[in-house]
């Protein structure tokens, strides 16, 4: 099972700017915008979270936006989802600590990084303001 440490690790052999921000909880500086992913130990998840935008403030957007975020869970994300959450759309994935290995980790901050460099285009005409950093 993997633990503090061995995330830890993983952060550092993956060379991401990261801070942990409370007891098995990293805050991590990923990709071109700089957006912040949430790490959280949680076991048996580790879990990752990232803010992508706030929810626009008109509902006939958000109903278009709600549709858009559906058909890229459907089409360009194998593991991660976008979903809501207080009034933020985020992007989200767990993965089981038991056997989780260095690939499985680096594959996961990845495909945030694809997601957030392929899709932020893709949802800005949904933004009210500016992107929104975590």
């Amino acid at each position: 099972m993997v633990t503090r440490d061995d995330v830890e690790s993983y952060l550092l052999r993956a060379g991401l700017d990261h801070e942990e921000i409370s007891e098995g909880m990293w805050l991590v500086r990923a990709g071109a915008a700089d957006a912040g992913v949430v790490i959280h130990l949680s076991p048996p998840l580790l879990v990752f979270r990232m803010k992508v935008m706030d929810l626009p403030a008109e509902e006939p957007r958000c109903a278009a936006l709600f549709r858009r975020l559906l058909e890229l869970n459907a089409t360009d994300l194998v593991h991660a989802a976008y979903a809501l959450e207080v009034g933020d759309v985020i992007l989200t994935e767990s993965l089981e600590v038991e056997n989780l290995d260095f690939n499985e980790f680096q594959a996961t901050i990845d495909s945030f990084q694809m997601a957030l460099a392929s899709h932020l285009e893709a949802l800005s005409g949904f933004r009210d303001c500016a992107p929104a950093q975590a």
